[in-house]
């Protein structure tokens, strides 16, 4: 399995505001990530992005394939409302929400009921580590994941990641309480970080970089 890791992001290394806006990409990058989309078999997020966006996750933009890949949502408590983009999409839209035995059994029946498929893993967080084998198991080949600061961690820390793409949008956020990159724990020492390797770069809109990396 092959995961790619995208995002966007402000020179100072904001993903939102403090006020939650993300919408950092401009429509250029936008055009590249829908075609980014339309190339792997599921695209992974976070239910705090699915709280706070309320996205469909479908490919917009005109591309070669217009397939929609199969959402997967992190989601431990099964808290995704039932009036959600993505659940009331799926029955059109390949939908999985990964859960733990924590979560509501009447609330993944719920789930079940409006035709999005649910995986039990871990007690009280995603067992991300799990989660990803079971994926492979069911031949997703390539996933793309577009989390916010904790998932994204988790992923990298867990050294799932095979691929980081970084928009860096030409504009400073600033905001103790705006959310990063990369959140979670974090390293206590650079040394212990994890290291890429530069594979790529492009310039779109004259002053937008996008980043591409390879971590294994």
């Amino acid at each position: 399995m092959y995961v790619i890791l995208n995002a966007a992001m402000s020179v100072d290394g904001k993903i939102s505001t403090k006020n939650n806006d993300s919408s950092i990409s401009s429509k250029m990058d936008l055009i590249r990530v829908h075609k980014l989309r339309s190339s792997v078999d599921g695209i992974m997020v976070g239910i705090s992005t699915v709280l706070m966006d309320n996205p469909i996750l479908s490919v917009r933009f005109p591309t070669r394939s217009t397939k929609n890949p199969t959402r997967i949502i992190i989601d431990s408590n099964a808290r995704i409302p039932l009036d959600s983009n993505i659940i009331r999409s799926s029955k059109k839209i390949q939908t999985i929400i990964a859960t733990t035995h924590h979560a509501s059994p009447r609330k993944i029946k719920q789930i079940q009921n409006k035709a999005a498929q649910v995986i039990v893993t871990g007690n009280r967080k995603v067992n991300i580590k799990k989660l990803f084998q079971i994926l492979e198991k069911m031949s997703f080949k390539k996933i793309l994941v577009e989390g916010g600061g904790e998932i994204n961690w988790s992923v990298l820390k867990l050294g799932i990641i095979n691929e980081l793409i970084v928009t860096i949008s030409p504009v400073v956020v600033g905001g103790r309480d705006a959310k990063t990159l990369v959140e979670g724990v974090g390293f206590e020492n650079i040394s212990n970080g994890i290291k890429l390797k530069l594979s790529n770069t492009i310039i779109q809109n004259k002053n937008e970089i996008v980043l591409f990396y390879k971590l294994r």
